[in-house]
């Protein structure tokens, strides 16, 4: 076989290839130094916010609304949240001071980020005290193998060379233990339960138990009958649905899709506002529905929830003119608090979606101060930002039509606008001439 070179145009596409690899081992050096460097900034934002409550003999409280301050002001620059920003200062100062031979043989190329990410998540299972001796050897390794190869080695020596056992340390982790939700797309969402693992391989075989007897029992039934069944869900479909059916209802159903009732949404007692387009209610439009402040809820789940005037906040509201056809609460509030949850739908600090009704009714101009309790004076802030409000340097104040103009200690000036109102009123459009008005 002719060496490569040999072939026609070979020494070009051996020259283009050399190229090629010299421009992108020049990229990844060049965005491996603007990232150290972004990191380093982040780190020396953290620490100026330690420095600026020191002196005060600061309270956690007070080192707490430094820190979201700076963030606060960080995240305008760059068009995200603070708690992003706080989130990533806490994670930069950790690599920078805490991991610095990390860094270093970062940014000579002799380790690529995600060894670092690697090299961090494993080290600070340790004490801090031990990461200098955890970084040199696990730099070593590193740079004989890919990142995805030399995690699992990383975790095993974290392991070998912690002091404490690994019985006190998973009393610990277990303290953590939590529920989150994260919206996704199409109407989904993930619920993530972080549990001990031997509480979760406990309820996944549970769950598979119930969903396999779901299946098999159907799958008699439609073979005993010679009936092909009209349940078509698979187990992992089924899984979900058991999965549902306990946590909302305390029972499986055997086939919900047989069931003629509402299922598992028939047992949600949770407060929660949905914004239903009219057209969506009478079936002629099947678009998306809001869940306010989370994400987009399918129309037949809408349509079902609707009917349950107890525990559900109403807003509907027609797609076209955006006219209000009627808003109801299953409690007896007030109408300026209604107003309020439907105008602002979530905090009205720049950048942030915790829902209105998960938030505090703030006074703009404080009520101890003179301000009054009337709409212009009144938006819905959710605690950390009520906070901020109160001990930093961050102000705000209220435009007309509830549009609030925050003002940064930098000076720095952030327009909240009002949503698109949940619910609008307009004036009924004047008859044309030589038509009578209608009744």
């Amino acid at each position: 076989m002719a060496d490569a070179a040999e072939t026609p145009g070979g020494e070009d596409y051996l020259a283009a290839l050399a190229g090629l690899v010299s421009d992108v081992s020049d990229a990844a050096r060049q965005v491996a130094a603007a990232q150290i460097a972004e990191l380093r900034v982040l780190a020396a934002a953290g620490r100026l916010a330690e420095e600026q409550a020191a002196p005060r003999n600061a309270k956690v409280r007070l080192h707490d609304m430094a820190l979201r301050s700076i963030a606060a002001e960080v995240g305008g620059v760059l068009r995200t949240t603070d708690r992003t920003v706080q989130r990533r200062i806490g994670e930069a100062r950790t690599i920078i001071e805490g991991f610095p031979a990390a860094v270093v043989a970062w940014k000579s190329g002799r380790i690529v980020r995600e060894h670092v990410r690697a090299i961090v998540d494993a080290g600070t299972t340790l004490p801090a005290e031990m990461w200098a001796e955890f970084e040199a050897i696990a730099i070593e390794r590193c740079e004989r193998e890919t990142p995805n190869r030399v995690r699992g080695e990383l975790e095993i020596l974290a392991h070998r060379m912690h002091p404490r056992s690994f019985a006190e340390r998973h009393e610990e982790a277990a303290a953590g233990r939590c529920v989150r939700l994260v919206p996704g797309r199409d109407g989904m969402s993930d619920l993530i339960a972080t549990l001990p693992t031997v509480i979760a391989e406990g309820i996944h075989d549970r769950l598979t138990q119930q969903a396999r007897a779901i299946v098999d029992t159907r799958d008699e039934r439609a073979a005993s009958s010679e009936v092909v069944a009209s349940d078509a869900r698979t187990t992992d479909q089924v899984r979900a649905d058991v999965f549902a059916d306990l946590l909302l209802a305390g029972t499986p159903a055997l086939d919900d899709t047989r069931d003629t009732s509402a299922g598992p949404l028939g047992a949600i007692r949770a407060r929660v506002q949905v914004l239903v387009p009219a057209s969506t209610l009478t079936g002629s439009d099947d678009g998306p529905c809001d869940l306010s402040g989370r994400s987009p809820i399918d129309p037949t789940s809408a349509r079902t929830l609707a009917g349950d005037t107890g525990v559900w906040e109403r807003l509907f509201h027609d797609p076209t003119t955006g006219v209000s056809v009627s808003t109801d609460s299953y409690r007896v509030t007030s109408g300026m608090r209604r107003f309020l949850q439907a105008r602002d739908q979530h905090c009205r600090f720049p950048g942030c979606r915790v829902p209105a009704i998960r938030c505090e009714v703030d006074h703009t101009h404080d009520h101890a101060l003179g301000g009054r309790t009337e709409l212009s004076n009144l938006a819905h802030l959710c605690q950390r930002h009520h906070s901020m409000k109160q001990f930093t340097a961050w102000r705000v104040r209220q435009l007309t039509g509830g549009v609030l103009e925050w003002t940064s200690p930098l000076g720095r000036t952030y327009r909240e606008d009002a949503p698109t109102p949940a619910v609008a009123f307009t004036p009924a459009a004047p008859p044309v001439a030589g038509e009578s008005a209608p009744f």
